[in-house]
């Protein structure tokens, strides 16, 4: 990161999202892919970023979230990502890439990177995104072992004077149905999720229902731009009582739609235009040159 250092060491990546987790309101916390992306989002003003799986995959790889995106090449595009701001970042860890040791090692592995918070999901391996076609979960036993084998690293990390936060997310609402879901978000809580995400819920009533096993246990909700999924404003959200509002995919989304708008004009022999495109010395500014020259200029050598 090229910003000057701060006066004062920071908190923790895991104690920067407790303190947004304890803040009034609700949290909305777009996905991001990259780190140019998260630092878009700190410019922004919003408290924390999500690195997602399906946009790692699909503008790394040119690959659907299928299972296919590995620990490594997560791995690195998260490095890049916690480096790139200060922001806390939420790592998709999907099913840990593996049985329970695997898990631990993922787990251990994201907070070397600089993650604040790692989620763990039910699906079996390899897995896929929460609305693809196919969607299966693990057994109950399963699910639960691979969630306690995280929740055994983050206190492992914890124990020797490190932080972490973990999410516990089931995705079998629409594997199975409602009360496997509902009962499975309650055990996570049980076994002592920092967090519980229940995938796809299909009404507010059903987001009502997660309340009432969660306790006190914050949760996230995922928007999706999806005909058919609920979409809440954040004020509707917060008053079912979620904590975070993610909006995994909108970023990526909204990126593809502006390159093949860009693209169609090329093709045609046209060009975007200015109304289309950042002006160049805004462009100049957002991949960080400015910051780049300031810096510079704290080295440069002084006339004798």
């Amino acid at each position: 990161m090229l910003d000057p250092a701060p006066d004062a060491p920071l908190p923790s990546p895991a104690a920067r999202l407790r303190a947004v987790l304890a803040a009034p309101g609700i949290a909305v916390v777009p996905g991001c892919h990259d780190a140019l992306g998260a630092r878009l989002i700190a410019r922004a003003g919003l408290p924390a970023a999500f690195l997602s799986g399906y946009a790692v995959s699909a503008a790394r790889l040119g690959l659907p979230d299928a299972g296919l995106i590995s620990y490594r090449e997560m791995l690195d595009a998260g490095r890049e990502v916690c480096a790139a701001t200060t922001l806390p970042i939420i790592g998709d860890a999907d099913t840990g890439f593996g049985n329970p040791v695997n898990v631990r090692r993922t787990v251990a592995g994201y907070h070397q990177a600089g993650f604040a918070c790692v989620m763990i999901e039910d699906q079996v391996f390899p897995k896929r995104c929460g609305f693809a076609q196919g969607l299966e979960v693990a057994p109950r036993a399963e699910a639960l072992l691979r969630l306690r084998a995280a929740l055994d690293a983050r206190d492992a990390i914890r124990a020797a004077g490190g932080d972490l936060l973990v999410i516990g997310r089931t995705d079998s609402r629409a594997a199975i149905g409602l009360e496997e879901a509902l009962w499975r978000a309650e055990a996570f809580c049980d076994l002592g999720a920092d967090i519980v995400y229940f995938e796809a819920p299909q009404s507010t009533a059903e987001m009502a229902a997660l309340h009432r096993v969660t306790g006190t246990t914050p949760t996230m909700l995922a928007q999706v731009e999806k005909p058919g999924r609920p979409f809440l404003a954040p004020a509707e959200a917060q008053a079912i009582g979620y904590r975070i509002l993610l909006l995994g995919i909108t970023l990526l989304n909204a990126t593809i739609r502006a390159q093949q708008d860009a693209l169609a004009l090329i093709a045609q022999g046209a060009h975007p235009g200015p109304d289309r495109l950042l002006p160049f010395d805004e462009l100049y500014d957002r991949v960080g040159f400015n910051a780049y020259y300031a810096l510079e200029g704290r080295y440069a050598a002084k006339p004798d």
